[in-house]
């Protein structure tokens, strides 16, 4: 029978001391849970409009998530500072620990960062990867999000990423855009050559350095091929692009310039005569190269 009340003793002895604890810190610890609470409520609500600021002031994404994480880091540490202060507990050598675990975390971070794989895309740049071509809408240390231009949200594993050839069309402030109009045979080329510089030279968003330039590029396949090449903002470069097309084709239109078209040219002729011709003149030359006996 003792064996049998004693884990009931203990149980009892256990909500004892519980109920003197609650009895006697129980209104600091009410105090200091709601401190936490609210606080970390309002920390919440305080860095989205930080981000906000921070991501509308810097224009690299990646410097300024990280400034704005570092922030949050503080006000989370001033909320448990907080909160520990109202359970009455020491708050000094709470704040020793966490600045201890801080510097460590940072230091180790400094020291490995060099030897640990980054992606080579930042949030909102364009990227194709994956067979994938859209938005970088966010990264984590397990996936990459990204967003298609069709909508399309897909969630892409960073070590697929990294095993992949990457296009980064935002890694550099310009690109090269490329304007190839086909021509007919019988009309002017350096007329068409010079309406298509004029319509990118005169467009403000194209860069004068390098200058636009435009090539014939081949004399093939019914047409005449024109190659317009131009430099402009990567933020600027899909909207630029469409402009100047629209633009040449009705530069052209008034100029008088026809613009070639995929087409097909269908000869019939009579394969006998065409047979008998190539036949007599095989014969005549024979006899003229031949000997006189």
């Amino acid at each position: 029978m003792d064996q049998q009340t004693l884990p009931v003793d203990e149980a009892i002895r256990s909500i004892d001391r519980m109920e003197n604890i609650m009895t006697e810190y129980g209104q600091e610890l009410i105090i200091s849970l709601i401190v936490l609470i609210v606080g970390l409520l309002i920390v919440r609500w305080v860095m989205k409009p930080i981000r906000t600021g921070l991501n509308r002031i810097i224009p690299s994404a990646t410097t300024a998530s990280t400034i704005a994480n570092i922030i949050g880091v503080f006000l989370l540490t001033a909320v448990l500072i907080s909160a520990a202060s109202e359970a009455g507990f020491e708050v000094v050598p709470i704040f020793r620990l966490i600045m201890a675990v801080l510097l460590t975390v940072v230091g180790v971070m400094i020291f490995f960062r060099p030897y640990i794989p980054t992606l080579p895309f930042e949030v909102g740049q364009t990227i194709k990867a994956a067979g994938l071509m859209g938005k970088v809408e966010a990264i984590s240390f397990v996936n990459t999000r990204i967003r298609t231009f069709d909508g399309k949200v897909f969630f892409v594993p960073n070590k697929t990423i990294l095993n992949d050839i990457v296009i980064n069309y935002h890694f550099t402030p310009t690109r090269r855009m490329k304007i190839d109009i086909p021509i007919r045979y019988d009309q002017d080329i350096i007329r068409a050559k010079q309406l298509l510089e004029a319509v990118m030279i005169e467009d403000p968003r194209v860069k004068k350095s390098p200058r636009p330039v435009v090539w014939v590029l081949d004399v093939s396949n019914g047409c005449i091929k024109l190659g317009g090449r131009c430099w402009a903002d990567n933020l600027k470069y899909w909207a630029t692009r469409v402009d100047l097309i629209e633009k040449a084709k009705i530069r052209f239109d008034n100029e008088g310039i026809s613009i070639s078209y995929p087409h097909l040219g269908v000869h019939n002729f009579d394969v006998y005569k065409e047979d008998a011709v190539v036949e007599e003149r095989f014969a005549s030359r024979t006899e003229a190269s031949s000997p006189a006996v």
